[in-house]
């Protein structure tokens, strides 16, 4: 989704409505929260959450308090990857360092022409419906993903896969055989993302509706309940078997359940932490950032593939022109906006091409397009644009400089508002007329501000391992057919033709290399502007360890190795 929209994906629509303004303004969120922060005191030293498995106590539910509910409990919006990620398993894991490893897969082997890999599949694996999970099970998730049935089409996987893929055919009960039509050498890395969790082949014959409701995977949680508005509700499976190597234990999960509550307003969130009515909380309100650090346990991930990005629409005035995309990025100081915004809780990213925890990235280009006004006006007037009118807005041939943001937040997170705002009056000075659209998620989902006469820049992400989110952000229109994934609307031959040779390179210096050369092309050219970074966070009670964030891509909560300590 990370940079995850999919413009027409009907399956990932929040059931929460945004107005275009935070729930509390900025000052009444920061100012309830500091209340609350006094109303309790737990001790600031955190024990290393780490047992041995004979000590360990077995049992209870855990109270999680959760952002944004989707309308499906799994699609390819990374608030459904948070929820697949409990309840089904994938072929194989990424491990904090970068490597696979296995899960479902035990092992495998890669063809000399790098275009067949062979899996042998974990035996004596069953999804909770009780359907076998074999090769064969696989093979028909995989074949659905690329197919064009709605039911079973994955919105992540087609995307990466669709030109490379071939079949996949169980060629034993437990050995699973894909085959590529060209080499695609990030194909385990998208096995790894919780949005390839492999589903019950019985459960998705009953369509779409019902599995979304109901979905029914291998792992370590069962979907018992769903209630709208308020929460999932999870309870263990106490037939697991099938651990990715990643996990601290083997075996069903310690804890008896999960109560995944939907609490999107930061306050109330943060708040039922300090209360003890949640055990652990999502997305940690910037100015709460020090004081969770004190008093609770704190788990971050900093995603790979997309920073959080100003992409700029580059098929039409003002941005077809580069010079004028680089006039906005020089006119704003976005490294203060986010400072301003977030508290110095996340940190700036001037690298609009990729996201500093993916093993690409180039720091040099984490700096790109500081504040600097005298040099945005003279790009600006280089550009044409040397008339203003009496509001002190560009104008050229008669039309006003105008730049119109769209943005949800399905992506931005409340303390983000912020650093628009602050975007919106420093690119005055230079001439430009910004005009922020706040869309909320359903609508944005649907498309609304997304059409192409309906805005100038849009801001989002999209997560992935590494630089193999440059086929999703930059793949151009062919054959008719458009890359609703790039908003940028950049159509660059050259670019492709390198993207392309990279994911083909066997060779992982060579491949790198490829990667950094359209990174560095990408930065250029600025048909994106770095803003931040998006980062996931979790605080939890003293009293509940091992919990741990996946890093497949998304950095999910794992609660499957979790478990209570009265101590």
């Amino acid at each position: 989704m990370i940079w995850r929209l999919d413009m027409h994906l009907s399956n990932a629509r929040s059931t929460r409505r945004f107005t275009g303004q935070s729930n509390y303004p900025a000052r009444t969120v920061k100012a309830t929260l500091l209340v609350l922060l006094g109303l309790s005191q737990l001790p600031s030293s955190i024990h290393a959450q780490e047992a041995s498995a004979g000590s360990i106590k077995r049992g209870g539910v855990i109270r999680y308090g959760h952002f944004q509910e989707p309308s499906c409990l799994f699609g390819g919006w990374v608030q459904q990857w948070y929820l697949q990620h409990q309840y089904s398993d994938n072929l194989v894991a990424r491990s904090e360092g970068g490597n696979i490893v296995p899960w479902l897969a035990e092992s495998w082997t890669i063809s000399d022409d790098k275009k067949v890999y062979t899996f042998e599949i974990k035996p004596n694996v069953k999804f909770t419906d009780g359907t076998a999970l074999d090769a064969q099970a696989i093979a028909d998730n995989i074949n659905g993903w690329l197919s064009n049935d709605p039911d079973l089409r994955n919105p992540t996987a087609a995307p990466y896969l669709g030109d490379s893929f071939e079949s996949a055919t169980a060629i034993a009960p437990l050995r699973l055989q894909v085959k590529l039509k060209v080499p695609f050498q990030p194909l385990l890395n998208v096995f790894a993302q919780s949005s390839q969790g492999i589903l019950s082949p019985s459960a998705l014959k009953r369509g779409l509706t019902v599995n979304c409701e109901n979905p029914v995977g291998s792992g370590p949680f069962i979907v018992e309940k769903w209630h709208h508005g308020r929460e999932v509700i999870f309870r263990r499976n106490p037939d697991y078997n099938s651990a990715p190597a990643t996990a601290k234990h083997q075996g069903p999960a310690y804890v008896d359940g999960i109560t995944w509550k939907f609490l999107p307003d930061q306050t109330v969130r943060y708040g039922s932490l300090i209360t003890g009515e949640t055990d652990a909380i999502y997305d940690i309100p910037a100015v709460a950032w020090k004081d969770a650090n004190s008093r609770f346990f704190v788990l971050r991930h900093l995603t790979g593939g997309t920073p959080l990005r100003l992409a700029l629409y580059t098929a039409r005035p003002p941005f077809d022109d580069v010079l004028v995309r680089k006039a906005f990025a020089y006119s704003t100081d976005r490294r203060a906006a986010v400072d301003t915004s977030f508290l110095g809780s996340l940190p700036f990213e001037g690298n609009g091409a990729l996201s500093q925890s993916s093993p690409e990235y180039l720091p040099e280009l984490g700096h790109s397009y500081g504040y600097d006004v005298r040099k945005a006006n003279q790009l600006l007037d280089q550009a044409g644009w040397t008339e203003r009118n009496r509001n002190g807005v560009r104008v050229k041939h008669g039309n006003p400089l105008i730049v119109r943001v769209s943005y949800s937040n399905a992506f931005l997170k409340p303390d983000g508002e912020q650093a628009l705002q602050v975007i919106q009056q420093q690119a005055r000075e230079a001439g430009f007329d910004v005009r922020l659209q706040p869309t909320n998620p359903a609508d944005f989902f649907a498309g609304k501000n997304l059409g192409p006469d309906d805005y100038e820049v849009v801001l989002l992400y999209w997560v992935a391992p590494g630089a193999e989110i440059f086929r999703i952000s930059w793949k151009p229109d062919q054959n008719g057919e458009s890359n609703r994934f790039n908003p940028s609307r950049y159509q660059d031959l050259t670019l492709w033709d390198l993207i392309q040779k990279a994911e083909q390179e066997s060779n992982a210096v060579e491949r790198t290399t490829l990667y950094q050369q359209a990174e560095r092309k990408i930065v250029d050219e600025a048909p994106v502007i770095g803003l931040t970074v998006l980062d996931v966070t979790l605080a939890t009670k003293p009293n509940l360890k091992d919990v741990w964030l996946d890093r497949g891509s998304v950095g999910e909560p794992v609660f499957y190795d979790a478990h209570f300590d009265d101590k």
